[in-house]
């Protein structure tokens, strides 16, 4: 029997290192490696009976909450929502999700996000909707219908791209027409507000003009936009905001907009009024009389400024409401 020894024991291991070297071993693990530095690039599909919903992120924007941004409550109440929310306090975190709904004769975008210009001077945090579109594969080439919800830059600005050509030449641009009506109204302009609703107008006759306008068509509110996409009236964030039901068979989602942003704010506390509501008691009734129904008929929801992807049930919760997000689903 051999003894084995300390030394004995160092020695075979000095000779498997030396043995390891001279046939090109590693001596060593090498865990090591670079940092990514970047976000995956984000899309989500799910099915709505028949029809393929593509939930595509523009990426997000990081506001300041100041005593303004909720007009109707202290900014320590906001801070005390977002602390509850497991979200820093002081910072307000816009996500923007168009979607992409492909029906099978209609390939159609629903909203368009920030721009590529915002890609640009946001450093990368926004307008991300071009390249998430591509990495879905889809291009945006194929896009035959853009659907606008209402007027505000984040929802039509991606109309154009950074040399303001058009970011989806073959489609047909559906907008609803009372929204067109108030904000291209020379009388409507000239009494807005100065500040941001005098600025609102003048990004939409930046962008609502040109190519842009050539290829416009007007839609009303309780009719059919495209075949299984129905236009519902939703005012008060803006004069014609309107929202959309996707149906198929029995399987519907109701594509809000922003009847409510951030849902740990707007939507469990309806009563707070955002900044950027125009018009604060009339969207606060109709995000109401909303969540009463998606939470009546248990219908999905698909929030532009949900958290990514952005899709959830809704339950009342005390005062307000509360979102479920779905699961995550790996098959379709």
């Amino acid at each position: 029997m051999t003894k084995l020894t300390r030394r004995h024991v160092l020695a075979a291991t000095a000779a498997f290192g030396a043995s390891a070297a001279a046939v090109g071993m590693p001596s060593t693990a090498r865990a090591a490696a670079p940092v990514a530095g970047k976000q995956v690039a984000g899309f989500y599909r799910y099915k709505v009976g028949d029809i393929e919903v593509t939930v595509v992120t523009d990426g997000a924007n990081r506001l300041p909450v100041t005593d303004a941004f909720v007009t109707n409550v202290k900014k320590e109440e906001v801070n005390a929502a977002l602390a509850a929310a497991f979200m820093e306090p002081g910072f307000f975190i816009g996500p923007y999700n168009p979607v992409v709904i492909n029906t099978g004769s209609k390939l159609a975008l629903v909203d368009t996000g920030t721009s590529e210009a915002a890609f640009v001077s946001s450093k990368g945090a926004t307008g991300q909707l071009m390249t998430n579109l591509a990495a879905a594969g889809i291009d945006a080439n194929a896009i035959d219908t853009v659907i606008i919800s209402h007027y505000h830059g984040d929802h039509i600005n991606g109309l154009l791209k950074a040399d303001k050509s058009l970011a989806f030449p073959n489609a047909e641009i559906l907008v609803p027409a009372n929204e067109h009506q108030y904000y291209m109204d020379d009388g409507n302009m000239s009494r807005a507000p100065k500040g941001r609703i005098e600025d609102v107008f003048k990004n939409v006759r930046r962008v609502i003009s040109g190519d842009v306008l050539k290829r416009l068509r007007t839609y009303e509110w309780d009719k059919e936009v495209i075949p299984g996409v129905h236009a519902v009236g939703t005012p008060g964030h803006t004069p014609g905001h309107t929202s959309h039901v996707v149906s198929s068979g029995a399987a519907k989602v109701y594509v809000q907009a922003d009847v409510t942003h951030a849902p740990y704010l707007f939507a469990r506390n309806p009563g707070w009024h955002a900044f950027y509501d125009q018009d604060p008691v009339m969207a606060e009734a109709t995000r109401r009389k909303v969540y009463d129904m998606l939470v009546a008929e248990k219908m999905l929801v698909q929030g532009f400024h949900y958290p990514f992807p952005s899709v959830a049930h809704v339950e009342k919760s005390g005062t307000g409401y509360r979102e479920i997000p779905v699961l995550w689903n790996t098959a379709l």
